[in-house]
């Protein structure tokens, strides 16, 4: 089984480095050219059965453009959604405490938020869902860039320092291999 993980394509606040999270925007024009060539590599993979994606709009957009192109069907799985990044959402990345919010584990985002406790909480159950549900499958996630940090955690170990400064850039393809047996 192999899970393979991408973030949505480029939407204005990616382009602006704005904190996006739970705020629900389109892709851009950049964004839908990305979701257009991530399908064009997943139709040459030929070995993905199944999209599972966020419910947010520029997620839903971009596994409805490969789903398309590939003929695959898309599950929409909440604990995709973005990481509620509470009061930093629609502020400049550079924010001062943003970067640093993001290793205090134990601490909600921007006070009102999710800690990076409870985000890894329901990914991790997602996946371990997939794994069990999927068995035997190849499996594209479609979701956001907290999440993708978050599932590259749950297969490869991090430093904090590492997980801090590990980027997923929109519609980048990541394969994870699943070893069934693992038990």
């Amino acid at each position: 089984m192999k899970i393979y993980s991408t973030r949505h394509g480029q939407t204005d606040y990616n382009k602006k480095e704005i904190v996006l999270g739970t705020t629900d925007l389109p892709l851009n024009e950049t964004g839908l050219a990305q979701a257009e060539e991530l399908a064009e590599n997943v139709r040459k993979l030929d070995n993905i059965d199944i999209i599972i994606a966020s419910p947010m709009l520029r997620a839903q957009t971009t596994a409805k453009v490969v789903a398309e192109k590939c003929e695959l069907k898309i599950i929409t799985d909440e604990r995709f959604r973005e990481w509620d990044y509470g009061e930093y959402e629609g502020k400049s990345r550079f924010i001062d405490g943003f970067a640093e919010s993001k290793t205090q584990f134990g601490v909600r985002m921007g006070r009102s938020g999710e800690s990076l406790l409870q985000l890894s909480h329901r990914v991790y159950s997602a996946i371990d869902d997939i794994i069990e549900k999927f068995g035997g499958k190849n499996v594209l996630i479609v979701s956001h860039g907290g999440i993708c940090r978050v599932i590259e955690t749950y297969f490869n170990d991090m430093t904090t320092a590492k997980y801090s400064n590990w980027f997923m850039g929109n519609c980048q393809l990541i394969e994870y291999e699943i070893d069934e047996e693992r038990g």
